[in-house]
């Protein structure tokens, strides 16, 4: 199959089981992220880090079986090479996505630098070939946006608000917002001095 440019998307994972398979520091380094975004999980490996027992997750300490992924939305492969191509196997047989940490050929999810201020997120992926620049890609990026954000996304959300209240087209909203944005630093025009009783 040819190449094909990847479909970035966000996911909503809260409330949803998705299974980790390794239980090492790089599996660990996962987690947070995991459960910040509020998902269900399962940690399946023979040893787990410490970082990863004090993390009240759900823990099968043995080798990963396929019924592992019985009922899963998504599975993070951090294992060797091997038990991460048995991941994808059997997940690509269930239709779950994976992804493998650092073994591009055995996902099929790769997880970008990510950068998140006052409710602005940006992914960025390098299609799991360098995820090292991905992550100063995020850096240069997070310097790159204005040190207001919170103000930017205020405005957005109230213009949104009236936009659909007044059924403004789709194509029509993102002018619109570019123009509210600009508002936000326009300088007040001068007061004009008062010629009132002045002889002329």
């Amino acid at each position: 199959m040819a190449n094909r440019e990847l479909f970035p998307v966000f996911l909503k994972l809260a409330g949803r089981p998705v299974l980790v398979v390794g239980g090492g520091p790089v599996a660990a380094s996962k987690i947070a992220a995991l459960q910040q975004a509020g998902a269900d999980l399962t940690v399946v490996a023979p040893r787990v880090h410490p970082d990863i027992a004090r993390a009240r997750v759900r823990l099968a300490r043995r080798r990963f079986r396929a019924a592992d992924l019985d009922g899963q939305w998504l599975v993070v492969a951090a294992a060797t090479p091997a038990v991460n191509r048995a991941v994808a196997r059997a997940a690509d047989r269930r239709q779950v996505f994976v992804n493998a940490v650092d073994d591009p050929a055995n996902a099929s999810v790769y997880l970008g630098g990510v950068l998140r201020r006052d409710g602005v997120t940006i992914a960025v992926s390098t299609d799991g070939h360098a995820p090292a620049l991905a992550g100063l890609l995020r850096e240069g990026l997070d310097r790159l946006l204005p040190a207001d954000l919170d103000r930017w996304m205020r405005r957005a959300r109230s213009l949104r608000r009236a936009q659909r209240r007044r059924g403004v087209p789709m194509a029509a909203r993102r002018p619109q917002l570019l123009d509210a944005l600009a508002r936000l630093y326009a300088r007040p025009a001068p007061a004009r001095a008062s010629t009132k009783g002045i002889a002329r």
